[in-house]
Formats: C-alpha cells, structure tokens, sequence
C-alpha cells in the first residue's frame, strides 16, 4: 500500500519540500503494534501495546492479539511468531 511516509522518530518524511510518499505496510503494522487501545481516536479497539505486554511476559497472547489486530487492519496472516533473540516474524500480506 502507498501511503506518506515517516520516519524512525514519527516524523514525517519530506522529499524536496513535500510529503515523501512510498509503500507503507511496514510503518503501519509498526503503528499498530507500537500503539496501545484507545490512541486511535477513529478506531479505538487498535492498538496492540506490544512494550507493555511483553513486559508482562505473556507471550503466547501477544501472538494472538498480533495476529488479531493485523487480520483488522487487512493482512492475511500465515504465521506470527517469537524467534531466537526476541526478534518478531510476520509471515503475511496485505489483500
């Protein structure tokens, strides 16, 4: 998906003085998991929390709120798991 893009620090990208526009899919599933429910003024049900849920070491239902609040968002998930050094796979696309 195109969309305008931001940068590592949430700001906004600017390509000669306008919004940079680029494929997207990777900032938004970042958003989603980085958010927590209720941020998201149009739809406050997104939001997944990832820093505060894994802080709490329940890992198995951060897997399925991922791949819950990914399938919202349009993705076909094949597969949501936690690798070697904590590293989060996304097996999946946008329809």
């Amino acid at each position: 998906m195109k969309d305008i893009l931001i940068d590592d620090n949430n700001d906004l990208c600017l390509l000669s003085g306008d919004f940079e526009v680029g494929y997207s899919d990777n900032q938004q599933q970042k958003a989603i998991l980085s958010t927590e429910k209720g941020e998201w003024k149009e739809h406050p049900e997104v939001g997944v929390g990832i820093a505060q849920i894994l802080a709490d070491d329940l890992y198995t239902e951060v897997l399925i709120e991922i791949k819950k609040q990914l399938e919202y968002d349009g993705m076909q998930i094949n597969n949501v798991a936690l690798q070697e050094g904590g590293k989060l796979l996304v097996d999946g696309q946008y329809n």
